[in-house]
């Protein structure tokens, strides 16, 4: 039975605490402390002794791991203190084995790193000797001479070194002597020697005392009553026919194995049979092991583990009927099999491994413990060779899982790591353990685009805000590393920033227009747009887009010429013997649409006579449809217009003036007051009340035109020259027009006066009909037509004096 006194314990505490030792090796450490430690004591500070920031047992997320068992061990992380968090029993840790300690790993994450740590139990003298039984009774012939020995059972102490039983003291000693011997494994053996022979007709029963002593301090004791019962003579003993038995058995042997069997021999009569017994066995020998009186088999009789049990020794005693004994050791020795699987425990894990990690790094630790021995218990640890992971051995029973080449996530997002343990036996056992792991993302990806360039079309006169084009990136990371955002790269356009003209969703890529857009001003444009990813630092891809404006039919034809004014009047002149097919002008326009949308069309709207002239569909040209005669009329009104190939068609209308005569004098009189107003009205009563008019006027100024000759040749001469719009030389084609527009060129001159209300005639003239007036004849058209006006001034001015 075990006592304590506590007081004693708190100063063999005190001593062992004081001279305890602290051993450091690379990774390893070790300390001791005395058993029955209170809870909390301090056992060691491992930040010193391992050479540790404090602060990494707490960014670390520093823990103590046990591989099976009770943690009897804490980590204060907060001092780095070691302390004792269950209360440690030596004896029932360690049994009778003479060195205990308990081991576990510390472990450190972010990096993963691992200590073993080592604490020695030191024994406490908390445990009395105590025998078997509260008395033993032995039985002894009369006829035992002195020498005579008779063994004892001997008292058991948990505690080791001086703290175990030392020595027996027997009283009285009147009779008997006590012979104690020391055996191999270090216990003791204890008989009793009879000292003077025993005379039953005088004492038949002797009452002694057997004290065992240990030697500790203070020192433990423990006591056994022995009743001698003095029997009739007996004169030989039972003698074993070995004194050490040597046997072995398999572990999990069957029950009622025979293990081994015992032999004594007794040179007295038969009738004097041998009884064998176990001497003083423990629980733990008789819950395994059981003995035939009569025979001396030992059979098997529980369940033999050889991880709790390796060697057995039995003390077995043979008796006589007479009460003479022998005795003799058992010494079984359990033998291995392997009946226990590697047992595999992940002490760390990080789920998660960023696809950049260094070759190296530590993805798990683990402890894989197999309670075999030998092969048996050799353990190999693997993983699938495929895998981007290798196993490495790093203290006894302890292995790392690191990465052995490079990860990628966007090959393999996760990893399912089968962990596989064997041990070297026949056959061999092994067991699994599955790790999922993930790869979390970097970013290592910038967005792509799907192509390198882009073409966009849009219609002219669009809606500002409306959608142009939509531009996606492919990112391969994952999560924030792949969300892309969209910009438009910093640029300007005329003289305005790219903003101004376009704008972009940052998260759908969607391109809107931001403002309306003209075809006739702008006809394209490009822009870079700009794929950025959330990671960091970011990374990011560019594309390029063209946009291109689409032409819409939004401008109508313009007339180029003739020249409609309001100030002059502007005629045509046709001879009456012009043939058919006779060109009387040409009526030039142009679109600045472009396409189809600037193909022109000419046709004659309204004519004073139709038959007498048409309009090229195609060029425009004015011509005559039959031969001029004397009875057509002198002046010809005719509205031509021009549409373009759009949809819906824009037009345009010009209305030209034909004179036709032989002479000039023959058409004064009738365009002297020829209006250009555009609400010109086809009533010929209104054109002949305002001709007599005007013919009226003129007879009573005719005189004061006389006197006012010389005035108004100076007045001709000054304003020709300024009434350059009234008289179109050679029109001018904008170098922006679609080619094609006009399909043939020609050249006309025109001579006439500049004033549209006192002209008295106005004279058309041809000037060229085949050959295009370059820039280089300008001058000498220019005085050509000066000449050819001072002639008309002179014809007029005699005209009138006549």
């Amino acid at each position: 039975m075990k006592r304590k006194n506590s007081f004693q314990t708190w100063l063999l505490f005190t001593a062992l605490a004081l001279t305890f030792s602290v051993q450091s090796t690379a990774g390893q450490i070790r300390y001791s402390i005395p058993e029955e430690t209170a809870i909390g004591s301090f056992i060691g500070n491992i930040a010193v002794d391992l050479s540790l920031d404090p602060e990494r047992l707490l960014w670390g997320r520093a823990r103590v791991f046990t591989a099976g068992g009770t943690e009897y061990v804490g980590l204060d992380k907060e001092k780095g203190h070691l302390v004792v968090k269950e209360v440690i029993d030596r004896e029932q840790l360690c049994g009778e084995v003479s060195v205990c300690s308990i081991s576990f790993e510390v472990i450190l994450e972010n990096p993963m790193e691992l200590y073993r740590v080592t604490v020695d139990i030191l024994d406490i003298n908390d445990n009395s000797p105590v025998f078997p039984r509260g008395e033993i009774q032995q039985e002894i012939s009369e006829l035992a001479i002195p020498g005579a020995r008779f063994s004892l059972e001997s008292a058991i102490d948990p505690d080791v070194g001086v703290n175990t039983l030392q020595k027996y003291v027997l009283h009285p000693t009147d009779h008997f002597n006590l012979n104690v011997q020391s055996r191999v494994d270090g216990s003791k053996s204890v008989e009793m020697v009879l000292k003077i022979p025993l005379d039953r007709e005088k004492k038949t029963h002797h009452y002694l005392t057997l004290t065992a002593l240990d030697g500790g301090n203070p020192q433990r004791t423990g006591t056994v009553k022995i009743h001698v019962v003095v029997l009739d003579a007996n004169d030989n003993a039972p003698v074993f026919s070995h004194s050490v038995y040597k046997a072995s058995v398999t572990e999990n042997a069957v029950k009622g194995t025979i293990v081994a069997i015992v032999s004594a021999t007794d040179a007295d009569d038969s009738s004097h049979h041998i009884e064998y017994y176990f001497d003083h066995a423990t629980a733990s020998v008789t819950s395994l092991f059981s003995i035939d009186s009569v025979t001396g088999e030992v059979r098997v009789k529980g369940d033999v583990d050889y991880e709790k049990n390796k060697q057995l020794r039995i003390k077995v005693k043979a008796k006589d009927h007479g009460g003479l004994t022998d005795s003799s050791e058992l010494i079984i020795d359990v033998i291995d099999v392997n009946d226990n699987k590697p047992k595999i425990t992940i002490m760390s894990f990080s789920s998660a491994v960023p696809e950049d990690a260094a070759l190296g790094t530590i993805v798990a630790m683990i402890n894989v413990k197999d309670l075999d021995s030998d092969e048996n218990g050799r353990i190999s640890c693997s993983i699938d060779p495929d895998l981007p992971f290798k196993i490495e051995s790093s203290l006894p029973n302890n292995y790392n899982l690191v990465t052995d080449s490079a990860l990628d996530r966007e090959q393999t997002q996760d990893y399912n790591i089968t962990i596989t343990a064997a041990d070297g036996g026949t056959p061999s056992l092994s067991s699994t353990e599955l790790l999922t792991l993930k790869i979390s993302d970097v970013n290592d990806h910038a967005p792509q685009f799907q192509q390198q360039t882009y073409n966009a079309y849009i219609l002219e006169n669009n809606s500002p805000s409306v959608s142009i084009f939509s531009v996606k990136a492919a990112d391969n990371d994952w999560g924030p590393n792949a969300r892309v955002s969209y910009f438009i790269a910093d640029g300007d356009l005329n003289g305005d920033s790219l903003t101004s003209y376009v704008s972009i969703n940052s998260d759908s890529g969607v391109i809107y227009a931001v403002k309306s857009f003209d075809f006739e001003q702008l006809k394209s444009f490009k822009i870079q747009v700009k794929a950025q990813d959330g990671g960091s630092p970011p990374l990011s891809s560019n594309t390029t887009l063209n946009i291109f404006i689409q032409d819409q039919n939004d401008n109508a034809p313009q007339i180029l010429y003739p020249v409609q004014t309001s100030s002059s009047v502007v005629a045509e002149m046709v001879p009456r013997s012009a043939d058919v097919g006779y060109l009387v002008t040409k009526v030039v326009a142009v679109d600045v649409d472009s396409g189809q949308n600037a193909w022109l069309s000419y046709k004659l709207q309204k004519a004073t006579d139709r038959a007498l002239f048409e309009v090229g569909a195609q060029n425009g040209e004015i011509r005559t449809v039959r031969q001029v005669t004397d009875k057509d009329a002198v002046k010809h009104r005719l509205t031509v217009v021009v549409e373009d190939n759009g949809q819906p068609s824009r037009s345009a209308t010009v209305i030209v003036n034909v004179a036709v005569a032989d002479s000039f004098p023959e058409v004064i009189s009738e365009f002297t007051n020829f209006n250009h107003d555009t609400t010109y009205s086809d009533n010929l009563t209104f054109y002949l009340i305002l001709a007599l008019a005007v013919v009226s006027v003129l007879f009573i100024f005719s005189l004061i035109a006389i006197i006012s000759v010389k005035i108004y040749r100076w007045r001709q001469n000054r304003l020709f020259y300024k009434s350059a719009p009234n008289l179109p030389v050679i029109p001018y084609y904008p170098p922006v027009y679609a080619d094609g527009t006009l399909q043939r060129v020609y050249n006309y001159e025109m001579c006439g006066t500049t004033d549209s209300r006192m002209s008295d005639i106005k004279f058309v003239r041809p000037y060229s009909q085949n050959t295009l007036v370059n820039m280089s004849r300008a001058g000498t058209v220019q005085r050509e037509k000066k000449e050819q006006e001072e002639d008309v001034d002179h014809s007029l001015e005699v005209r009138h004096l006549a």
